[in-house]
């Protein structure tokens, strides 16, 4: 997954406002109790920030997964 394809998902699911929000904000036990954001910044897998952050959010829908 690009980054692009991402941010695209995020802004789809929460909006452009509410996603960078969520992404600097929201803790997330699956990315080792960090920040999506800082999970990128760590050199994290943009697919595996994505998995954690779906399974984090169940509202996510399945055709954004």
């Amino acid at each position: 997954m690009r980054l692009t394809d991402f941010w695209w998902r995020m802004n789809e699911h929460y909006g452009p406002a509410w996603a960078a929000s969520y992404a600097r904000d929201t803790v997330i036990s699956g990315l080792g109790g960090r920040t999506i954001e800082q999970a990128l910044a760590a050199g994290d897998s943009v697919k595996d920030v994505w998995r954690a952050t779906c399974i984090h959010d169940p509202s996510i829908p399945t055709s954004l997964r």
